[in-house]
């Protein structure tokens, strides 16, 4: 039996919400139907209406500088879709915005993992991604896909990349030997007091005390003794920094000769011929990024947009750029000898040599050790 143009229109219609085309075939399709038929269904003013342009908030600095570079501008150029960019030096600003916004006022943040995650989930922001549209997850390494589906089993991101945060140091100061025997400790040897340098998060200063204690980060037992510890590298401390951006100033002016830093930034220095070591001390803060996409966010193009980063020669080229391991598994995608020397890469593919954050310990104390580090950062 012939079928009507109504019929076919509600057919094409179950098809894509059932995610079996893509938003642009569904409407080329529905477009040139109803177009030679004269006809219009109840949902096909939303959904004829055109996506001009996605949200994206990130880190900014080098990396966000690579992800335009080589992910959103050629996706624009392909798509006609600009991605509109913002940027944060802490998640848990971008988090309090998103909490007073609209839903789909933000769409996709580069977000720091499972630990962060949860936080998007126990808000009610987090949204359920068609897999079926993101056919490039395939290659991404099933150990940091696992931690996010055992919170959501329908997903809400994409892993993206992974570093770690170790010792970063200046070399016309403090050998590579020194630093090997010294490790965590380098951080609250003073012969560097006003020389030191860290990061003004809780997790950070918490999980470098748990290890110049000798404590699990994942099972801690003395709170007093790691709080003393946060005290006594803040009482050695020049700054500490909140972004990228001013890690990498502080070490290329020689303000502070060692910090705890990101793996990425530290390699983004290298690369520019300074003078900086990293070591990754046994126990290190392992992390992984995602793409999260929000609750409210236009599903079927920022799944696209997604899809498009993670093509092996996009994601090949923003990890270059960004100087962070890419998500994709070494043993299905051909990475390159730049990757591979990488802070942090691991080529086995199965991340056992990285120490990542027990998501729901850090999140179930998370609110008390904040309002402690709070206190002990303005000087308590």
């Amino acid at each position: 039996m012939k079928l009507t143009t109504t019929k076919r229109l509600e057919r094409l219609h179950d098809r894509y919400v059932n995610g079996d085309l893509s938003r642009r075939t569904f409407l080329s399709l529905t477009a040139a139907a109803a177009a030679s038929a004269g006809l219009s269904m109840p949902w096909m003013s939303r959904a004829l209406a055109a996506v001009e342009q996605v949200r994206f908030d990130g880190w900014g600095g080098t990396v966000q500088d690579a992800i335009d570079k080589y992910a959103f501008q050629p996706y624009t150029a392909k798509t006609k879709i600009k991605v509109v960019q913002g940027t944060f030096g802490d998640e848990n600003e971008i988090i309090t915005k998103i909490k007073t916004a609209k839903p789909g006022d933000f769409q996709i943040v580069h977000s720091s993992g499972v630990n962060y995650y949860i936080k998007y989930i126990n808000a009610g922001m987090n949204s359920e991604i068609n897999e079926a549209n993101i056919p490039n997850m395939a290659n991404v390494l099933q150990p940091m896909i696992e931690p996010f589906r055992k919170l959501t089993p329908k997903l809400s991101a994409v892993p993206y990349d992974y570093g770690t945060t170790g010792i970063a140091y200046n070399t016309k100061v403090i050998s590579p030997e020194e630093a090997k025997e010294k490790g965590a400790a380098l951080l609250l040897d003073k012969k560097y007091a006003g020389k030191v340098g860290g990061y003004s998060d809780m997790t950070t200063r918490v999980w470098y005390a748990a290890l110049a204690t000798g404590q699990d980060p994942n099972n801690l037992k003395d709170m007093d003794t790691i709080w003393a510890k946060v005290r006594e590298t803040r009482d050695l401390a020049k700054k500490f920094w909140s972004s990228g951006a001013e890690l990498m100033d502080l070490l290329s002016k020689g303000e502070i000769v060692v910090t705890d830093a990101w793996s990425g930034r530290v390699a983004a220095l290298q690369d520019q011929g300074h003078p900086i070591g990293y070591l990754d001390p046994a126990g290190s803060y392992a992390w992984m990024e995602d793409m999260l996409i929000l609750k409210g966010s236009p599903m079927a193009e920022c799944e696209e947009l997604i899809n498009f980063m993670l093509d092996p020669a996009t994601s090949i080229a923003v990890a270059e750029g960004q100087s962070y391991p890419p998500s994709l598994d070494p043993n299905k995608v051909k990475l390159t000898e730049k990757i591979e020397k990488l802070p942090a890469f691991d080529k086995t593919g199965t991340m056992k040599s990285l120490t990542f954050a027990d998501p729901v310990y850090w999140a179930t104390n998370e609110d008390a050790w904040t309002k402690q580090w709070n206190r002990i950062s303005k000087g308590a």
